[in-house]
């Protein structure tokens, strides 16, 4: 609960900022009840000069309801796709997710490297350490996020 009040004071005082941020909610109270959806820890790996492809990660979490992510989008990029990873006949394999990734009501749902993340392809230009990403969530319910993801080295901070 505590995290979740420092997310929404976080993120009210950036959207005083009129700025994006890189941890969101889109929440609204329904019948007296919160529902809504909240990113964390959202970011992109640094990519190699001459790479056109990249992958962002972050931690959802549907408040009040199951939701569901439907399609996401970026100006870095020409497509941003949810996609998931998996182990078949000994190789990983990677595919699109067309249905949007399932947000059970009340459970996180990470994205990380080397399993479901957000690929981005035909990338502008490279993705650089302390630049930021740009990207637009939107989700079953309608609602929708607007982000700046950091763009980091590896996993870390």
């Amino acid at each position: 609960m505590r995290t979740s009040a420092l997310i929404l004071l976080a993120t009210l005082a950036l959207a005083a900022c009129g700025e994006p941020a890189s941890s969101a909610r889109t929440t609204q109270t329904k019948d007296g009840a919160t529902v809504g959806v909240e990113v964390t820890d959202a970011w992109c790996r640094a990519t190699p000069n001459g790479a056109r492809t990249g992958a962002c990660y972050a931690t959802f979490r549907a408040v009040g309801a199951d939701d569901r992510l439907v399609a996401v989008a970026t100006s870095s990029a020409a497509t941003a796709e949810v996609h998931d990873m998996e182990e078949r006949d000994g190789m990983m394999r990677m595919s699109a997710m067309p249905e949007g990734l399932p947000l059970p009501e009340g459970r996180d749902v990470t994205l990380a490297p080397g399993a479901t993340h957000i690929m981005l392809t035909g990338l502008t230009s490279p993705l650089r350490a302390g630049e930021q990403v740009p990207m637009v969530m939107t989700f079953a319910s309608g609602r929708t996020l607007e982000l700046l993801l950091p763009v980091r080295m590896g996993a870390g901070r």
